[in-house]
């Protein structure tokens, strides 16, 4: 009994209910008044006719013929009367039968379920919740933070405006509340002032907003917001944001530092203090066909190839792995050995090439060939496509002096004016002119997924040796673009989730790509004690310590199989995320990530 009135009262609270109850209202009001005035017709047609009945039966045969039960105990005998019971017929039929089902299910049944929808819709966290994150969004993009944020044990918390879609969110097992983005009695309900985080994921204008009235609500909370717009940063920061991120920017500037180039083969891809993990193509360097014993890497920079990609798949290299054209290395180590690495793979570079030039063969065409195959930054890079993710992309290649093409169909001004390239990316002939058949790199940053790997395929077709890098928006369309072609793919959704898991911990989680994490680990009694080659990690979790530190708080990369571990070290793993989840499963799992 006490849940009805709640509801009704509920109910009535509602502008839009009131007003749908004063048109019901309007409507029940003229159908009883026809009503009224069909019976005193009766009464008046029947006089005529010289019959003669009471009230309550001329009620009793307007609503048996409006409502079609027409049971013949009472009939007109005159054509007037009979014109007339034809009229009360059809507009019983129109009012009663069409008309006020639709009046009522519009303004009052269908109000009711999704006043009844918005009863039983969250509008506030639990009172001794703390340490959660918010999110300000239900994009796809949000929905994949918070699917990683999980998996590292964060409560997060989605804040939704549309009841329906909340629902929808709760039933797929999200905790969401509803409410509006712009109102402080909802960021008290959702207890921001005891969240470890808010992150804001909508457009400029609306983040502002957001931020400002959160701010007004939680002076010292961390609020994390993306921007679109280069004048939308400092606004946001006036607003209240604690950091502001043009995701965008960096994802173009992540492509393009992943091109082909003969005097840096590894760029960096994280780093934490002086631990440094990079990426480098295997295609186009003396080390395709080597195994890792042979290449003299490691013995000539000292950093260690921890992974190895390829097409999308990420293995744990041995000495004996051969090294192939569609890989990419992934090796650690401190800044000084990543910038040994790429030295070496320069030497190696040039005594190739010297020893090609004192074979006689620098004369030859080939010979040309080969040296031009050593050097791909002598060619442009070709970008398929000029949104926010291409410009930046080039932006990024303009600043370290690489040539590229843009292929858009727009025309572009600004820096891009003669390196644009005006046409449709699937029409051959404008790829040839942005001169795919020589580039060493394609760069296909379209924001739509479906055309990225349309694109892929289409490049993959027309070059086999062609280094393509493409972005996805999406984290599931990852795989299908190394299905089709592509081999680097880099998702707008896991550079979001990398940015605010590096802000939200720093050093707990560094991810460097596409599922592919440093993670820090502390040694525990079932590690204490064994040596890291019998240790079982690498056998039993696919992952790889990649860095140690101990009780004198240095960090010491690439550690020496024998270490014999102590409890209460620091560990640093590399592996995917499968990897990652057996590790926990494998040797306990530390804190949450908010701890």
């Amino acid at each position: 009994m006490k849940f009805v009135p709640s509801q009704v009262s509920f109910f009535l609270k509602q502008h839009s209910v009131r007003r749908n109850l004063v048109a019901l209202t309007r409507f029940m009001l003229m159908l009883v008044g026809l009503i009224i005035l069909y019976s005193a017709l009766f009464h008046v047609i029947m006089r005529c006719e010289g019959q003669y009945y009471s009230w309550i039966t001329g009620l009793y045969w307007t609503l048996t013929v409006m409502t079609t039960l027409g049971f013949g105990d009472i009939t007109f005998h005159s054509d007037l009367g009979m014109v007339f019971s034809i009229i009360v017929l059809l507009s019983g039929v129109i009012l009663l039968l069409i008309m006020l089902p639709f009046a009522f299910i519009q303004f009052f049944y269908a109000p009711w379920l999704k006043a009844q929808e918005k009863g039983h819709t969250p509008r506030a966290v639990a009172a001794d919740m703390k340490g959660h994150v918010i999110v300000v969004s239900t994009s796809p993009i949000a929905l994949n933070l918070v699917d990683d944020l999980k998996n590292y044990g964060a409560r997060c918390v989605l804040l939704c405006n549309d009841s329906q879609k909340t629902l929808d969110l709760l039933d797929r097992g999200y905790d969401a509340v509803v409410g509006e983005h712009d109102s402080a009695t909802v960021y008290r309900n959702l207890r921001l002032a005891e969240a470890a985080m808010l992150v804001v994921l909508d457009s400029d204008v609306r983040n502002t907003n957001i931020v400002f009235t959160a701010r007004d609500v939680a002076p010292d909370v961390p609020i994390v917001a993306s921007a679109q717009s280069e004048d939308a940063i400092d606004i946001l920061r006036l607003a209240g944001s604690t950091r502001v991120f043009q995701f965008h920017r960096l994802l173009g500037e992540a492509l393009a530092r992943r091109v082909l180039n003969a005097n840096a083969r590894f760029s960096i891809a994280s780093r934490y203090k002086e631990l440094v993990a990079a990426e480098g193509p295997v295609m186009r360097t003396p080390l395709v066909g080597k195994s890792l014993r042979k290449s003299g890497l490691r013995k000539a920079s000292g950093a260690n190839v921890v992974g190895l990609w390829e097409r999308g798949r990420f293995v744990l290299p041995g000495p004996d792995t051969v090294l192939t054209a569609t890989m990419v290395m992934v090796i650690v180590g401190d800044m000084q050995q990543i910038q040994a690495a790429n030295a070496f793979l320069s030497e190696k570079d040039a005594t190739e090439a010297a020893a090609a030039k004192s074979a006689g063969k620098s004369e030859t065409a080939p010979a040309d060939a080969a040296e031009k195959k050593n050097k791909p930054d002598e060619t442009g890079v070709v970008i398929l496509g000029c949104g926010r993710v291409g410009r930046d992309a080039a932006r990024q290649l303009e600043r370290s002096g690489r040539p590229y093409k843009v292929v858009d169909k727009a025309p572009k001004g600004g820096f891009l004016k003669d390196h644009l390239v005006i046409g449709d990316a699937a029409d051959l002939e404008v790829l040839e002119r942005a001169g795919i058949r020589t580039a060493p790199s394609v760069i296909i940053t379209t924001h739509d997924d479906d055309t990225n790997i349309y694109l892929t395929l289409y490049c993959r077709r027309l070059r086999e040796d062609i280094q393509i890098i493409s972005r996805a928006t999406l984290d599931r369309n990852v795989g299908i673009l190394h299905a089709a072609g592509a081999d680097l793919v880099l998702s707008l959704a896991s550079m979001v989730t990398s940015s605010i898991i590096n802000l939200l911990a720093p050093g707990k989680v560094l991810m460097i790509s596409e599922g592919l994490n440093i993670f820090r680990a502390s040694v525990g009694k079932s590690l204490a004690g064994k040596p890291l080659m019998g240790s079982g990690i690498r056998s039993l979790t696919h992952c790889s310590v990649v860095a140690l530190r101990g009780a004198d708080g240095i960090l010491h990369a690439n550690p020496d199989p024998s270490h014999v571990f102590v409890e209460g070290e620091e560990m640093y793993l590399i592996g995917d995320s499968e990897a990652e989840k057996t590790f926990y499963e494998t040797f306990g799992k530390n804190e949450p990530l908010t701890a």
